[in-house]
């Protein structure tokens, strides 16, 4: 019994430990190769797209056309992702007077509504193995 509970207590970091994976995201209409396309990862509902409190973030340089960006342990769960070409390379993204975006973006599984961003549900994606994830700038 003892010998059990040894090799019980030895093996329980391995199952504790979090199962992590690669995620590549391939961004589709980048109108330029200036500044960054930058991607944000958000794992709640509460905090979805509020920048301090961001899961993740990732960048890659511009590529017009399609930039691939890898993100690469990541641990298994659910994420929302917000993509923005950063054009002008500020590692913000710029709005208008009344907040509008005017830097393209685009979101995982979701596309902008006409009077704001997709929520948190319609942009989740869950992640349990290497996964593609292909997304339009609008």
């Amino acid at each position: 019994m003892r010998s059990q509970l040894f090799w019980a207590i030895l093996s329980l970091p391995f199952f504790l430990s979090a199962q992590t994976a690669t995620l590549e995201v391939r961004v589709h209409d980048v109108s330029s190769s200036d500044g960054d396309i930058l991607v944000a990862l958000y794992k709640e509902e509460k905090t979805f797209l509020k920048f301090e409190h961001v899961y993740r973030t990732e960048e890659a340089p511009a590529l017009e056309g399609t930039t691939h960006l890898i993100i690469a342990d990541l641990p298994y769960g659910d994420y929302a992702l917000a993509i923005f070409h950063d054009e002008n390379g500020n590692d913000e993204l710029d709005t208008n007077f009344i907040g509008i975006p005017k830097e393209p973006l685009g979101f995982s599984n979701a596309r902008l509504k006409t009077f704001g961003p997709p929520g948190f549900k319609e942009c989740l994606v869950r992640f349990r193995e290497d996964t593609l994830i292909e997304i339009t700038l609008e």
